[in-house]
């Protein structure tokens, strides 16, 4: 009995005559907990993919980024996040406090390698991890159901060249976010944020906006 496969993926692996192969990179190297080496690889990044899924089946994929470390492995069945102000639609936040289902894809760019990671997250605001994560606004806690090294055959191979300025780190205030700067949505924005354009050097159009962002200045 396959944990990961169902009929569907059997379909396909019969197909393309990959059912043997599947099942033994299944017995080799999906396991249900972190190991050594999958937890320091995992505490030694900065920045993964996660999906997530609503109430309706629609998936979605979002970028995290902060310090290497901001995820952490709490035990082998464990690990931890901060939530970090985004754009405030809360699309990956609030599908994992529905169902909690989500898939991790940790990615180094420069080796390259890659470690995926499924589980059920929970989502808190009263987490006590909270109190080490500056600007933390919630924590997500993933428990781990499967994890497995990717193959990073068509990783393509890329430099880290600076670490963002807006992760948030002890060391800074947290610059405001470019795009709270717009000045047509300056009524929309939450009250924690009214005011702080003028003192982020101004107000800019949603053209003047694009245009930096597409030019990596966003």
């Amino acid at each position: 009995m396959s944990r990961l496969f169902q009929d569907n993926h059997r379909a396909l692996q019969d197909q393309f005559d990959t059912r043997r192969i599947a099942d033994r990179i299944e017995m080799l190297a999906a396991k249900t907990e972190l190991d050594e080496q999958s937890s320091g690889f995992i505490a030694s990044r900065d920045m993964f993919f996660l999906s997530t899924v609503n109430s309706q089946g629609q998936p979605t994929v979002s970028y995290k980024g902060g310090e290497a470390g901001f995820v952490r492995v709490i035990d082998t069945k464990t690990i931890a996040f901060p939530s970090y102000d985004g754009n405030g639609m809360y699309l990956s936040m609030g599908n994992a406090a529905l169902n909690g289902l989500v898939g991790l894809l940790f990615i180094d760019f420069e080796t390259p390698h890659r470690l995926r990671v499924q589980g059920t997250a929970s989502v808190s605001a009263q987490d006590p991890l909270m109190e080490e994560y500056k600007d933390a606004e919630m924590i997500v806690r993933v428990d781990v159901s499967d994890v497995w090294i990717n193959c990073p055959r068509y990783v393509h191979s890329y430099k880290r060249v600076a670490q963002s300025r807006y992760a948030p780190t002890a060391a800074c205030e947290t610059p405001l976010a470019e795009w709270k700067r717009i000045d047509i949505i300056q009524d929309a924005l939450p009250g924690k944020d009214i005011g702080r354009a003028e003192q982020a050097g101004g107000l800019i159009t949603i053209d003047e906006w694009f245009k930096n962002a597409g030019e990596g200045r966003g």
